[in-house]
């Protein structure tokens, strides 16, 4: 059909791109959409799916899925797992004898017959058509498999399919090295690279009946689901107390797969197993209950748990993301007013808990010192202020579980113990055997420390009071804007480069004082002799940190995956008498300074994070 078709928008490079698609794209319903676009001279659609290839970062790919170079889908996929293999080919000399693995979430968008199953299947007939080995999982799996198949399998790479909490039109593509942990620069640009240098799909890269009988593919989903569960078991410290305790949990997968898991990790900690939202347990592309699948959104994710655990008379809620990588807890208050955790303050929790249970297993007090804890430079440091009590190393890392997870093997590798590592978007590496962020474990180790507080008389917030009371307040605040924009979100931060002539930035934000200011998209940090910061820079995005000489701090950065402007603000203090009342109030007039005279919400057309 393509011979019969016109292509001509008055933009040659448009024209070429086209083209290109319709002779090389051999699902019939993206295809079809491309011609009927065509056919329709609809350029302002044919710019929107063609104007700009996805950019493979180290995040790999997120997009909507639909039909063009700037869209997840069939084509797009081979060519991206093409690219990848050739990447890897030239990385690993023994690739084609480790291989790698690929798993999927639910995700499918009917309209263009895409599906994480079907780009899942396509990358495996990718690599299965060099001859290269395959641990493509059968089934549903959460995003944690696929690093902790990669480290106990001593793999070469890991493709997870999934867009994890994004709205449901997208999908995505992550990617992990050998090390089990995600990709850093400069992998990202090589493989960008490679993909540009292979967009012309191979002989047999469309034909997925290669993968039935393959010698090349396995199914790890068997050996994984009983060797995964086995390993988190290192970290049920409190069995006993575990069968007997009289607490009941409700947890929620919110339309994603992580029901089954959450389960089995419940089992293998002798747990009572969670009582599941019905409506939300099984898998569904179309996340019918929710207007986004995310619980790190707060209490409209939830409503559905607190209407079930009221009913049963269940006082703390798991939640995970669609991927189960992340989780949210929430636990009924005296009042009956539920408290949604936010992640710093499960961070807390799981720090304190995590360290207490290593503690009492070790009894040489010099091992500490080769004890570490992880988190990223935008969440809570109170992780900081245990170690500096307690004797353990704190280290902060950049933003995202790729640079937490890296720096975690790298520790192991020189002998260290990782115990813990976190981010605010409730995120929790609680097991070394996994060097990402992993729900399921997690869920398993709140609902333990959970029942051992119980027989203690407490509850998780009494806890967390008492943490913040021994080791010092650490209130936090974090939020965004939506900009779709990127004119104006470039402009925003260049002027808080420029704010008093150029190269200043703010020294006073309403009536609080700036006494130092970090941005590493511009390689600067007042607080250093040489004004250089010694975290990683980079200028692809967006990220500026004040410090107030009232013991705050706040970042603002962009989102590498949405159209968000986020910013992150903690008032810490020392331990003492300090009123959280009163350091909750002074954190949200400095917020409220910050949107302000930093954002300018109303001058640059903002739209702030409904609730």
């Amino acid at each position: 059909m393509e011979s019969h078709l016109q292509v001509d928008t008055g933009n040659a490079e448009l024209d070429q791109a086209v083209r290109q698609w319709l002779q090389l794209d051999k699902n019939h319903k993206t295809l079809e959409m491309v011609q009927k676009l065509v056919a329709d001279r609809n350029v302002t659609e044919l710019q929107k799916c063609f104007g700009l290839r996805m950019e493979f970062g180290t995040a790999g790919l997120r997009a909507a899925m639909g039909a063009g170079v700037s869209r997840m889908n069939d084509l797009t996929i081979i060519q991206t797992t093409q690219g990848f293999c050739r990447y890897l080919e030239k990385n690993f000399p023994d690739f084609k004898e480790r291989g790698v693995v690929i798993g999927f979430d639910a995700r499918a968008h009917p309209a263009s017959g895409g599906s994480s199953k079907r780009f899942a299947r396509l990358a495996a007939t990718v690599f299965a058509s060099q001859g290269v080995p395959v641990y493509l999982f059968s089934k549903i799996t959460p995003t944690p498999f696929v690093p902790y198949t990669v480290s106990h399998k001593k793999l070469c790479a890991g493709i997870m399919v999934t867009a994890s909490h994004n709205p449901k039109e997208d999908n995505g593509y992550k990617v992990y090295w050998d090390n089990g942990a995600q990709i850093i620069s400069p992998h990202d640009h090589g493989i960008a690279q490679a993909i540009e240098e292979n967009l012309e799909p191979w002989p047999k890269s469309w034909d997925v009946s290669l993968l039935d009988g393959c010698s090349f593919v396995h199914d790890p989903y068997d050996d994984i689901n009983k060797d995964y569960f086995k390993d988190i078991k290192q970290h049920c410290f409190h069995r006993n107390l575990n069968k007997e305790t009289k607490l009941k949990f409700v947890h929620t997968s919110v339309h994603g797969v992580g029901h089954q898991f959450v389960q089995s990790a419940f089992s293998a900690f002798d747990l009572p197993l969670p009582l599941a939202v019905a409506e939300q347990k099984d898998p569904d592309p179309e996340f019918p209950t929710v207007k986004y699948p995310n619980p790190e959104e707060g209490k409209g994710v939830l409503t559905l748990c607190f209407a079930l655990a009221n009913k049963e008379g269940v006082k703390t809620i798991l939640a995970n993301d669609p991927d189960a990588d992340r989780l949210a807890v929430a636990e009924k208050q005296e009042s009956g007013e539920w408290k949604v955790f936010s992640g710093n303050e499960l961070g807390a929790l799981l720090g304190w808990w995590l360290f207490k249970c290593w503690k009492m297993q070790h009894q040489n007090a010099s091992a500490v010192k080769d004890v570490y804890m992880l988190a990223s430079t935008v969440s809570s440091k109170i992780l900081r202020a245990i170690a500096l009590k307690e004797g353990f190393h704190f280290e902060e890392t950049l933003t995202g579980f790729k640079w937490m997870g890296n720096r975690a093997k790298q520790l192991m590798d020189q002998g260290k113990t990782v115990l813990f590592a976190f981010e605010e978007a409730i995120g929790y590496m609680c097991s070394p055997a996994v060097l990402d962020k992993d729900g399921v474990s997690a869920a398993a180790i709140t609902a333990e420390l959970d029942c051992y507080l119980a027989t203690k008389n407490l509850t998780l917030s009494q806890k967390l009071k008492a943490i913040y009371e021994e080791y010092g307040y650490h209130i936090t605040q974090a939020s965004y804007f939506i900009c779709h924009d990127p004119n104006t979100i470039k402009a925003l931060f260049e002027r808080l480069r420029n704010y008093n002539g150029k190269s200043t930035y703010p020294n006073i934000c309403g009536r609080f004082e700036v006494t130092g200011v970090r941005d590493l998209t511009a390689d600067y940090d007042s607080s250093q002799p040489d004004k250089k910061a010694i975290l990683p820079t980079s200028r692809s995005s967006q990220m500026i940190t004040f410090t107030f000489a009232n013991g705050g701090v706040a970042t603002l950065r962009t989102s590498g995956t949405e159209p968000k402007i986020k910013y992150y603000a903690e008032l810490c203090v020392p331990p003492g008498n300090s009123d959280p009342e009163q350091l909750k109030k002074e954190l949200q007039e400095l917020v409220s300074a910050i949107e302000e005279h930093f954002f300018e919400p109303g001058k640059n057309k903002l739209v702030r994070k409904s609730d």
